[in-house]
């Protein structure tokens, strides 16, 4: 097992065949799982052929990943959101208005861990809403309680680092929004 630190070994784009570069050290997003930090590189043997891979360390969960370099973008691999994302995000969050699906609680559930596995923080965003407005009519079921945290903590741990703010305070800003509702 070898693993290679960016200072040694940088990855160069023209090596990889996707946009997106990692070094170790970078914070990255894996989709369903939030904010992972690069904490090496490591190449190993499959089926004959060398393949490189990150290692991730997700924050906050005793979890170690490995995703390969050259599948990165295509499992959703990405960078942490700019700051014109960030404010599309609470644009999202204070949207008022919109439909909010009518179909059984297992049915919203499916449709839910969908937009929360695609990784986009906007889909989180509008499931962490439609969660909140909800809860405030009637009853959540176990499984969108369960539903309405783990976007929470996917959105307030990517936010916090994106405003370089607390996770505190963060929550603050999110508790403000919906008890405006």
């Amino acid at each position: 097992m070898i693993i290679q630190t960016a200072e040694k070994y940088p990855i160069l784009a023209s090596e990889t065949p996707f946009m997106t570069e990692f070094q170790v050290g970078d914070k990255a997003v894996y989709p369903g799982y939030g904010v992972a930090e690069i904490t090496g590189l490591e190449t190993k043997e499959i089926s004959g052929s060398s393949q490189q891979f990150y290692v991730l360390r997700v924050l906050g969960k005793e979890m170690t990943l490995m995703v390969p370099i050259a599948n990165a973008d295509s499992v959703g691999l990405r960078e942490i959101v700019d700051d014109a994302e960030v404010d599309e995000v609470y644009e999202v969050l204070r949207k008022r208005g919109e439909r909010i699906s009518t179909a059984t609680w297992n049915r919203r559930y499916r449709e839910y861990t969908e937009k929360i596995r695609t990784g986009s923080l906007r889909e989180i965003a509008t499931v962490l809403r439609d969660l909140c407005l909800l809860r405030s009519d009637k009853d959540l079921s176990y499984g969108e309680r369960n539903m309405l945290e783990t976007a929470r903590a996917l959105l307030v741990q990517e936010l916090a680092l994106a405003k370089n703010e607390t996770e505190a305070a963060v929550e603050g800003e999110l508790e403000e929004i919906f008890s405006a509702s």
